[in-house]
């Protein structure tokens, strides 16, 4: 395996994402509703493994913190791909000077807790006023 780590910039819309987060299980996301080629908000990279795309990371900056997003290709599931994107979005996030990266695994998510405990595993704690999962930036 020989995984790479790209800045989308910009980033656009195209058929890898909608393929890869199209995936994600029914009630996890809501997927934008955007024409190939447009704009995609926020900051993406892509991971590629040997030329094909496997995941995706994202990240929006919101008041000093980083909200991620994690998307991994079904056929590289549990291949170590979201904890590549995981470490990869926690070192972009202290390079922009952030305290913390966090992210929402929605009510509906069907996969919820096991998302949950993932994320637990790698440093991330709830939050005591909302439903995010943080950890600090390099925790």
């Amino acid at each position: 395996m020989s995984r790479t780590w790209i800045h989308e910039h910009p980033a656009r819309w195209d058929a890898e994402k909608a393929r890869i987060l199209g995936a994600a299980p029914s009630g996890s996301l809501t997927l934008p509703d955007v024409a190939e080629g447009a704009l995609a908000p926020g900051e993406w990279w892509r991971v590629e493994d040997e030329g094909r795309v496997v995941g995706y990371g994202w990240m929006d900056v919101v008041w000093g913190e980083g909200e991620i997003l994690l998307a991994v290709a079904p056929e590289a599931a549990g291949r170590g791909v979201g904890t590549f994107v995981l470490d990869h979005l926690a070192v972009a996030a202290a390079e922009r000077g952030l305290r913390r990266i966090y992210n929402t695994v929605r009510p509906g998510h069907p996969e919820r807790a096991k998302i949950t405990a993932w994320l637990q595993a790698r440093g991330f704690a709830f939050r005591h006023d909302d439903e995010r999962l943080s950890r600090p930036v390099g925790g």
